[in-house]
């Protein structure tokens, strides 16, 4: 869908409970985390999204600016307000023709916010990832970027809410730095809360030359786990996720073609997923 295409007619006011950035000051990157607090606005399910409306105007006479954003974490309800958390990144690009710098509108207004302001909300919306009923299904996440963000909220609510899951639970995620893994540095550690479950392991991957302006080596992480993560690709009950920018896939279909033996094996087992929908993609 385009964003043009969403139902954005129902509104709510939200509060900022909370801003933190989750990366370093000294990063190039800001990526902070917001909690939210909105009367009379539950998400049925973990597997959601919010629209942030920006108020302008803005160019090309917009009077309001349309951002969606996953779910970084289960929803907890207070009587009847219920607290959200996102995961926003500042975005500045720089047009390559003209050079001329752009703000990104959404981004930077989000993370502009003061804890009390108030926001414009809609939703929430369903996104293309469902956790599968079946309890002894396995799950494969892999993630870049604030692609993490559902994936935060997928393992706390498979382990502190539904409980008893048997099928293996890996993650995959890739950034420039360990500082820049977000929810997996020293300074924000989240899924080391998960270490002790039996099916959950998480792996990183980081940038070898991490100032150059390049792709981030998270097929690395995977290449290292080739034998887990080709069993787990060709088991009848695996699911996959992938979140994150989407030159995310170009990297993986290379990864997966490797580990397949060759482009066409890939690619059939690709839509062999995709077909039975255990292939699953959130790209930006």
């Amino acid at each position: 869908m385009r964003l043009s295409d969403y139902d954005t007619s129902k509104r709510y006011q939200a509060t900022v409970c909370s801003s933190k950035r989750l990366t370093p000051t000294d990063s190039d990157d800001e990526v902070k985390e917001i909690a939210l607090s909105v009367t009379d606005y539950t998400p049925k399910r973990i597997e959601a999204c919010i629209g942030v409306v920006v108020p302008g105007p803005h160019d090309y006479g917009h009077k309001t600016h349309f951002r969606l954003y996953t779910l970084a974490d289960v929803p907890v309800q207070h009587g009847n307000n219920t607290q959200i958390t996102i995961v926003v990144k500042r975005c500045n690009n720089v047009d390559p023709y003209s050079g001329e710098s752009y703000r990104g509108i959404a981004s930077n207004y989000l993370c502009d916010l003061k804890v009390n302001e108030a926001i414009t909300i809609t939703g929430p919306y369903s996104i293309p990832f469902a956790i599968p009923d079946d309890k002894s299904a396995n799950i494969l996440m892999i993630g870049m970027g604030t692609g993490i963000a559902p994936f935060r909220a997928f393992v706390k609510h498979i382990y502190k809410e539904l409980g008893g899951w048997e099928g293996k639970v890996r993650l995959f995620y890739g950034a420039r730095t360990g500082l820049e893994l977000l929810y997996m540095n020293k300074h924000h550690d989240d899924f080391s809360n998960y270490y002790d479950e039996e099916t959950f392991q998480a792996f990183s991957s980081l940038s070898i030359r991490p100032h150059w302006d390049e792709d981030v080596a998270l097929t690395q992480a995977l290449e290292l786990q080739e034998q887990e993560v080709w069993d787990l690709i060709c088991c009848h009950n695996t699911y996959v996720y992938v979140a994150g920018h989407n030159r995310i896939n170009t990297m993986l279909d290379k990864a997966f073609a490797e580990m397949a033996g060759s482009q066409d094996k890939w690619y059939r087992r690709k839509k062999e997923l995709q077909a039975g929908q255990r292939w699953m993609e959130l790209l930006y």
